[in-house]
């Protein structure tokens, strides 16, 4: 699919597509032609997996559908991974199984179901949210935690397309918030950089698309509730081009401590 070939489709075909396919995972390859989304300059996945690569126990919390940890050229011989959310889970695990990674259902609520000083490394791509206190458990004494986040008020101009104005929720996921609960969790903060990254959506399908998988964007997102707004942003994007807005992404990573 390329956005010429959208472009030549009407508006019901376009939502009929997008409501059709699945969304469970975390593997956005259906939105290529359709959208595009800079990528932050740190390359999580690749240095992500330099880190496994010297890693002896490693967690991935809320991985999603596991398709970044499963890009990981050399996993540590120890290797967990956490879900929450059934279909991903099971996405997971046929995925990550074979790769030697045990996936653990989690609720995302505090305990983490593991042992105290568990892991040399804590990674997370994207978390909803961050239990600093749990991770500074689990992690060794010298362990690490290495995580991309979704920064503040990443795609408002979409977000609040549909639901007006937020200007309280663009107060949240700060990265020096995350630095200051990282820190009064007993972590020193050893690296954290923001940037914020050009996006833009080709067609409504797309925008469906990823309205219906990132859910806590609008939440409680449906076309048939969102039917008369949708089709103003399908007219727009026809007449002026692709429907532009911001992501921002932050890079912490921070360590446990060594005891004396």
């Amino acid at each position: 699919m390329t956005s010429h070939t959208a472009a030549q489709k009407s508006f019901e075909e376009l939502v009929a597509e997008a409501e059709s396919v699945s969304v469970a995972g975390w593997d956005f390859s259906w939105l290529d032609g359709r959208a595009t989304e800079e990528r932050p300059s740190w390359g999580y996945a690749r240095s992500m997996g330099e880190r496994m690569a010297t890693a002896t126990a490693a967690l991935d919390i809320q991985t999603g559908g596991g398709e970044v940890l499963a890009s990981v050229p050399k996993l540590p011989k120890l290797i967990v991974a956490t879900e929450s959310w059934p279909p991903n889970i099971a996405k997971a695990t046929e995925l990550l199984h074979p790769l030697g990674v045990v996936v653990v259902q989690d609720e995302d609520n505090p305990p983490l179901p593991f042992a105290d000083n568990a892991f040399d490394l804590v990674v997370s791509r994207h978390p909803v949210t961050t239990w600093w206190k749990e991770i500074a458990r689990v992690l060794r004494p010298g362990g690490t935690y290495y995580s991309q986040h979704v920064g503040p008020a990443s795609v408002f101009e979409l977000v609040e397309y549909f639901l007006g104005p937020q200007p309280v929720a663009r107060l949240g996921r700060r990265p020096e918030v995350a630095r200051e609960e990282a820190e009064a969790a007993g972590l020193e903060v050893i690296d954290l950089r923001l940037e914020t990254l050009r996006t833009e959506f080709y067609d409504i399908g797309a925008v469906i698309y990823f309205l219906r998988k990132v859910i806590w964007m609008v939440p409680g997102f449906t076309v048939d509730q969102y039917r008369d707004r949708l089709r103003e942003l399908h007219e727009q994007i026809q007449a002026e081009g692709p429907f532009v807005a911001h992501t921002t992404r932050f890079l912490i990573e921070a360590r446990k401590p060594v005891q004396v």
